[in-house]
């Protein structure tokens, strides 16, 4: 039995254990991912408070699973097929075990979901890119690509366009579907451009992306736009399959919590990118896993005063 059983790999969740073994709770973290999630996959992390000159996100995730191991969390490495949320004993399953805890913090985190490309995952690192607010400031100067035209897609190309030469957003409609404030601004930003009706190809370059080739699906016709970065912004999707059930979620299927990451469920809490938020790096993820616990451990207390 332990105090807390957390779910996921990410920063949320490794803060967590940090903050449990300082708290002196009993924490198990089960994770099926190399440690750091989505962050490992970063080539650089460059906002994150400490590292002023970045830091391989390989090495900021080892990091932080030796912080939390070295406060007494126990890091287990299994795939997790289903939950029982309700009651006063939580129960999380894997394959060949049961584990139980007076608490659980879900931080499963969530996917960006991609163009399906292999040059989209042969350049991931080295041009391609799922956050602009990551990656973004390694290609001042240069002309890029987003992809997209939803809230997101639209963000980005606003907020690049503060330093780069030139954003091509490129939709494969005619129309956006991000709110008309967004639209209205990107319009009117001269450092825009508007690729209509078209989808992308295929990713070119070397060792780096050097351009973008897209197919225009009203008349098939080929373009190639030379870029040095790919900002893919058509939406991400959480881990919550084997939770939405029990747990409230939004229309998009992120959960539901208040400031002090409590789900519907008492004693059951979320954290990182699976929660609805409107920010999800790594810094506001760790500052989750910290509330998350401190939110565990009022729980805990009135379980002992009743």
């Amino acid at each position: 039995m332990y105090d807390v059983i957390i779910v996921g790999a990410g920063p949320a969740v490794l803060t967590a254990g940090i903050y449990a073994g300082r708290a002196g709770m009993s924490a198990l973290i089960l994770e099926r991912v190399f440690p750091g999630g989505q962050i490992a996959r970063a080539h650089i992390v460059e906002n994150y408070p400490g590292f002023p000159d970045g830091v391989e996100g390989v090495e900021l995730g080892i990091r932080f699973k030796e912080h939390a191991e070295r406060h007494g969390a126990v890091i287990e490495s299994a795939e997790v097929t289903g939950y029982s949320l309700d009651g006063e004993i939580k129960k999380v399953f894997t394959s060949d075990k049961t584990y139980e805890a007076k608490t659980v913090i879900l931080a499963m985190g969530a996917a960006y979901k991609t163009l399906g490309l292999y040059s989209e995952k042969r350049f991931l690192g080295t041009g391609v890119s799922y956050c602009a607010t990551c990656d973004g400031p390694f290609f001042r100067g240069k002309d890029v690509v987003v992809v997209g035209g939803g809230d997101t897609a639209i963000e980005d190309a606003l907020y690049l366009a503060n330093f780069v030469n030139r954003v091509y957003v490129v939709h494969r409609r005619d129309e956006l579907r991000a709110q008309m404030a967004l639209q209205k601004a990107a319009r009117q930003n001269e450092r825009i451009e508007f690729v209509w009706n078209s989808e992308v190809d295929t990713i070119t370059g070397d060792t780096m992306v050097t351009g973008v080739r897209v197919r225009n699906n009203k008349t098939q016709e080929m373009r190639l736009i030379p870029c040095s970065g790919v900002f893919i912004a058509i939406g991400t999707v959480p881990h919550t399959e084997e939770v939405k059930s029990q747990v409230k979620t939004d229309a998009f299927g992120y959960i539901v919590t208040d400031s002090g990451m409590r789900t519907n469920l008492p004693g059951v809490f979320a954290a990182g990118d699976i929660v609805a938020k409107p920010l999800r790096q790594v810094v506001t993820a760790a500052a989750d896993g910290a509330i998350a616990i401190y939110s565990a451990q009022e729980y805990l207390r009135t379980l002992e005063k009743e």
